[in-house]
């Protein structure tokens, strides 16, 4: 079938015709944008961009004959965005100030490192707790839930929630406290 064939297929919204229309013509826009740009990721994402503009503009566009003048088209616009965009990012990183190559990031690592085994830690001994003590620590440690607010979502006794809460306190922070020693 000819390009102009399958074109029209396309337009009904045929997806098996814009298939064969994108094995044929897929390479010749991938070599072109790859020209354009010199990288081939970018070329392989620029072929997806103008492939789905032209799907997406497929019942406003007749085609005589051939649909890759149409399709360089579409490509050529598709690069030129991209260049400008390339250009509008290199500039925004322009306005970034440099980083000096003395500032020690080491303190900082070193930090998050900590703070992350401790919060594995933390997880792990709650994991530990039975659900219903874990459920109640975790609503009024991480939501800041009131022991009335805990006991109207869990349907349970206040006093229920004080002593589950208690509980689980006892337990993680006698953890902690064992891990740090």
């Amino acid at each position: 079938m000819t390009d102009e064939e399958l074109w029209e297929q396309v337009r009904t919204g045929d997806g098996e015709a814009f298939g064969l229309l994108f094995e044929r013509h897929a390479p010749a826009v991938f070599a072109y944008c790859l020209r354009r740009t010199g990288t081939w990721a970018v070329a392989e994402d620029l072929v997806s961009v103008v492939f789905m503009e032209t799907w997406r503009k497929r019942s406003s566009v007749t085609v005589d004959g051939s649909l890759m003048p149409w399709l360089y088209s579409v490509a050529l616009n598709v690069t030129r965005n991209h260049q400008r965009a390339r250009m509008r990012y290199r500039a925004a990183l322009g306005k970034v100030p440099p980083q000096h190559a003395d500032d020690d990031h080491a303190d900082d690592v070193a930090r998050r490192v900590d703070a992350e085994a401790r919060t594995r830690a933390v997880i792990a001994e709650l994991e530990k707790l039975p659900a219903g003590d874990r459920e109640v620590l975790e609503m009024s440690a991480w939501s800041g839930l009131t022991q009335a607010q805990i006991a109207e979502v869990l349907g349970i006794p206040v006093g229920t929630v004080k002593s589950r809460l208690a509980r689980a306190q006892r337990t993680v922070r006698g953890a902690l406290v064992e891990e740090a020693l």
